[in-house]
């Protein structure tokens, strides 16, 4: 019996009064948009067998999105649409050699013409973790359809770059076991932050890579407690290893503020609590968040200084925003209308419910971060 087979999952939108028709119809509608229908798509089939996500604010296909939605897809049992997506990504983003052999460049042309030869992390810890899954769900295939290998490989990389002559630089740091912004760098994205899929990375990666696995899960918890502001719950975009928001101007922009990166983090904490139940202390910044924002419109006017100080800046993802913070509603135990935190969360989910997909070119992040929010929501991010 598999870990998914033995957990029970919950159903918030059906805590807060949706009957299973209306959560059926909801997912089965989002997937349709999200993946079939021609005006509003972002997935898009490539040649007789493969298939990408179009980050349609900037015309490429970006490892985060790929991930993404080879995540979506093995939630969704769509077997074709993942082989699909992983064919492309192993296909056009994979690097052969140099520095980052072994990783994917993290934007492409729609064509598969790479932007960079860079990787960004998040798109390999959501590979691995996805083909994982894959591969107990389906079982292993041949060659790249060789999932659980294809996982292992990944983090194998991910750990070991730079070791025994072995070019480039790996994306944890070895030191204190923190996921890293790229390769070697000395800061972090406290959003990339994944505790559930490192606790999975410590059943089922090599087995002499197990045991530093288990203390990254303890030690992005311990880092989420530091990163996240104790009043409200804000996170910046990047972080120093202490949790500090980065101060430094980096030549793409600012980042130490909470901004579109750092809204994911709600949501992971959220399914941390779902997945594992091992609270740090960070179990609390959902909470936190909701309370700080109070409404929904307010959430989505601006963005901010982590300690709640608004900034001239507007926010460019208001659904991936609402989409977040209604997935986080998992870190708040279900009870009744007597309970304030769980009516508190309630709200929250109860917004999102009734916000569609985004449409027009800014739709990418906002329905992805809303994708796994439905699934999540109705019981169906599983562990598998």
């Amino acid at each position: 019996m598999s870990i998914s087979e033995k957990k029970m999952y919950r159903n918030v939108f059906s805590e807060i009064g949706k009957t299973q028709e209306e959560i059926e119809r909801k997912i089965n509608e989002a997937v349709q948009t999200f993946f079939f229908d021609e005006e509003e798509r972002i997935y898009h089939e490539a040649g007789e067998d493969m298939g990408y996500l179009l980050d349609t604010g900037n015309n490429d296909a970006r490892t985060e999105g790929m991930s993404y939605g080879m995540m979506m897809a093995v939630q969704l049992d769509r077997k074709d649409i993942f082989d699909r997506i992983w064919k492309w990504a192993r296909t056009y983003m994979y690097m052969e050699d140099g520095e980052n052999e072994g990783y994917f460049a993290w934007s492409c042309k729609p064509d598969g013409t790479k932007n960079a030869t860079g990787p960004a992390p998040d798109g390999e810890e959501f590979f691995a973790m996805s083909l994982f899954f894959a591969s107990h769900r389906w079982g292993d295939g041949e060659g790249i359809f060789a999932y659980s290998e294809q996982a292992k490989t990944i983090l194998r990389a991910c750990l070991h770059k730079g070791e025994n002559g072995r070019a480039g630089a790996p994306m944890w740091n070895h030191d204190n076991h923190l996921f890293l912004f790229v390769p070697g760098c000395p800061f972090t994205d406290p959003s990339y932050h994944l505790p559930h899929f490192y606790e999975l990375f410590a059943l089922w990666a090599d087995e002499e890579d197990r045991p530093f696995f288990r203390e990254a899960a303890k030690a992005s918890r311990e880092f989420l407690v530091t990163a996240c502001h104790p009043k409200t719950g804000l996170n910046a975009e990047y972080s120093y290893f202490d949790g500090s928001p980065m101060k430094e101007k980096l030549p793409w922009g600012e980042f130490g503020d909470f901004f579109s990166d750092a809204y994911r983090t709600a949501a992971n904490i959220g399914l941390d609590a779902e997945w594992y139940g091992k609270d740090a202390g960070h179990y609390a910044v959902p909470l936190r968040m909701m309370q700080f924002f109070r409404t929904d419109l307010e959430a989505v006017r601006c963005a901010y200084e982590v300690d709640g100080t608004p900034l001239m800046r507007p926010v460019l993802h208001p659904l991936g925003l609402l989409a977040t913070l209604a997935q986080s509603a998992l870190a708040i135990p279900y009870s009744d209308e007597s309970d304030s935190a769980f009516a508190v969360a309630k709200k929250w989910v109860e917004w999102f419910w009734n916000e569609p997909l985004r449409k027009g070119d800014r739709r990418y992040y906002d329905n992805c971060l809303s994708m796994f929010a439905i699934l999540a929501l109705s019981g169906n991010y599983r562990i598998w």
